[in-house]
């Protein structure tokens, strides 16, 4: 069974990657893993425009537990990829977050991610509740 990622929520931020050489396989398209550090750039410049950290937000940094992917299309060098992000099913310690990745040079999605996402105290080295602060400014 493939796949198959639904966003049901509204875009809540946005940024540009341009596909970089080191973003190739052997097949001279973006790579899986590729595809990952895309979605790991826009979490951070997200983060960044909160004035938040992965390590730091309301005293309380963040991890991924889970990721999945949904391969649309092709991306080439030097293709400019928007990246949305979409937050979803807020839970006691976490959330989801959605990645629809657009190539606007072709004018195609070129992949659809989706990262499940947990606070954690770093100094206890354990997972920890959502930060009001967090939940009443994004959910």
């Amino acid at each position: 069974m493939r796949i198959k990622l639904e966003i049901k929520t509204e875009c809540i931020f946005s940024t540009q990657v341009s596909v970089r050489v080191y973003d190739l396989n052997y097949g001279n398209h973006v790579s899986n893993d590729a595809i990952l550090r895309f979605a790991h750039e826009a979490r951070v410049q997200w983060l960044k425009s909160m004035n938040w950290s992965e390590a730091n937000i309301e005293t309380k940094g963040i991890i991924m537990s889970d990721a999945a992917i949904q391969y649309i299309s092709e991306g080439f060098l030097g293709d400019q990829i928007e990246i949305q992000i979409h937050l979803d099913d807020l839970s006691r310690v976490g959330f989801d977050m959605y990645y629809n990745m657009i190539n606007t040079t072709q004018s195609k999605v070129l992949a659809q991610v989706k990262t499940g996402i947990l606070f954690f105290d770093y100094q206890n080295r354990k997972v920890c509740a959502v930060p009001d602060e967090f939940k009443n400014r994004l959910f």
